[in-house]
């Protein structure tokens, strides 16, 4: 069956941070959700909606020294112009072709035809991050159109095109010929996984460390009281990659209350910050020598070098020699997915607000040349957090997934716990899906006691 979009309504929904977490340079205090409701047309000319969302973090999608109110209207003026392309756009077929035509097509005409006439040009990951809430919505649409989840309709029976239409392989003992997504998916996925907990660089780890000013809401603030709540065995520490004595005090000090709760498994955030792999391997291999029951715990190390892959093709074998290294910020498709292999990367971690389709393709480009695979978080609220676990559960992960909108906004998702209480709350280290035989991302929508600001934009 084929679907084209016939109309969409946007909303935007403001979110408080309880405490604030740090991108690279700069603090997220507050992020603004765009919310997308889009109509589609069945070939029987029946409409059915769908839904989709992403957080517009400012700060991670488009880094910068200026100031963040232009970019965070820049970011919600590119919705409005994306919603009514996307009402536009006559394009019929499987959520995934029709996706992969507006990324390839509309997208950067769109992008470019914005920054004409702007002194700071919009990311191209930003304009990744505002498509996303319309392409989720589209995957939505056609589940709840044919009335099943949208995972079970990724295969050769729905998908009139193999992958070979749509990705290239690197080396030719790989084929996407007769290949479907639904060939890389993981066969009866798991109704649980492992939660990781992200240790932000302004997390206060001891008493000493509390100000006084830290919210009294019933949650925890320190490391070991969330580790003790939620059951924890998986945390990923953010460093600044540009202070080499404080990321290595910050990762032993981490390291030390991991082996004192008995939490196995670490990752390492750089932020994007470093231009010199011997920066990251000094950091390790002083670790190893070190603390290397703390080093063992080391899962994997996550994006050091800067966003621009093209622009910053740096050989990063060495790195990855010591810990698999994964993609995240610069793993936009399946095509720098495809680059980032070339320099040594070994992994990567997909997210879905660069679209369901993109993540998607990455994810079956990345398995079919042996990369490993992570599910990290751009702290997904609400509804949000639906497509980002099942992409975790379906995909197959290194280890579980991120998960850390109830450490940053967790009042901010109360109408959907209620319904998914399970993959609002982190127990014995898991969360968990609830119903997810239900059509499309299994939003459950009619069950959702929210009330939604008026549309910013319906046509």
């Amino acid at each position: 069956m084929t679907v084209t979009p016939r109309g969409c309504a946007l909303y935007f929904l403001p979110v408080k941070t309880r405490v604030p977490l740090k991108f690279g340079p700069e603090v997220t205090t507050s992020v603004t959700c765009a919310r997308v409701r889009l109509a589609v047309e069945s070939p029987s000319g029946t409409l059915v909606e769908g839904w989709g969302e992403t957080p517009l973090s400012v700060q991670w999608v488009w880094p910068s020294v200026g100031a963040y109110e232009p970019r965070h209207a820049a970011l919600k003026e590119f919705c409005a112009l994306l919603a009514k392309a996307w009402a536009n756009f006559d394009e019929s077929g499987h959520p995934i072709a029709v996706g992969h035509a507006f990324i390839e097509h509309e997208l950067p005409q769109l992008r470019d035809t914005f920054n004409a006439d702007r002194t700071e040009p919009m990311p191209w990951l930003a304009a990744l991050v505002c498509c996303s809430a319309f392409d989720i919505a589209l995957h939505d649409a056609y589940g709840q159109a044919l009335k099943r989840p949208i995972y079970e309709l990724y295969s050769r029976e729905h998908l009139p095109r193999d992958l070979s239409s749509f990705i290239e392989p690197a080396i030719d003992a790989v084929s996407f010929v007769g290949k479907y997504p639904s060939d890389f998916l993981v066969k009866n996925a798991p109704k649980s996984l492992p939660a990781w907990h992200l240790v932000g660089g302004l997390d206060p780890l001891e008493p000493e460390d509390l100000t006084g000013d830290e919210p009294d809401d019933g949650h925890p603030i320190l490391l070991r009281d969330w580790i003790a709540r939620d059951g924890l065995n998986c945390l990923k520490i953010k460093l600044r990659g540009d202070d080499a004595d404080w990321d290595y005090d910050r990762l032993r000090h981490v390291g030390n209350i991991a082996v004192e709760t008995g939490v196995e498994h670490l990752s390492t955030d750089f932020n994007c910050m470093v231009s010199d792999p011997a920066y990251v391997n000094d950091i390790l291999d002083q670790f190893a020598r070190d603390e290397p029951k703390m080093f063992a715990r080391i899962l994997y190390v996550e994006q050091p070098f800067p966003y621009d892959l093209e622009e910053n093709r740096i050989d990063v074998h060495s790195v990855a020699e010591r810990k698999p290294l994964f993609m995240d910020e610069s793993a936009h498709d399946w095509r720098l997915v495809r680059l980032g292999r070339e320099l040594g990367w070994t992994g990567v971690a997909l997210k879905t607000c660069k679209t369901q389709t993109g993540a998607l393709l990455s994810m079956c480009w990345a398995k079919a040349h042996g990369m490993a695979l992570m599910v990290q978080d751009l702290t997904n609220p609400m509804l949000a957090q639906l497509p980002h676990i099942q992409l975790a559960t379906h995909a197959g992960t290194i280890m579980g997934v991120e998960t850390n909108s109830m450490q940053f906004y967790p009042d901010a998702s109360i109408p959907e716990a209620a319904v998914h209480p399970g993959l609002y709350q982190r127990r014995n280290g898991q969360v968990f899906l609830s119903k997810t035989e239900t059509p499309g991302f299994g939003y459950r929508i009619d069950e959702i006691n929210r009330e939604l600001p008026e549309p910013a934009l319906e046509l």
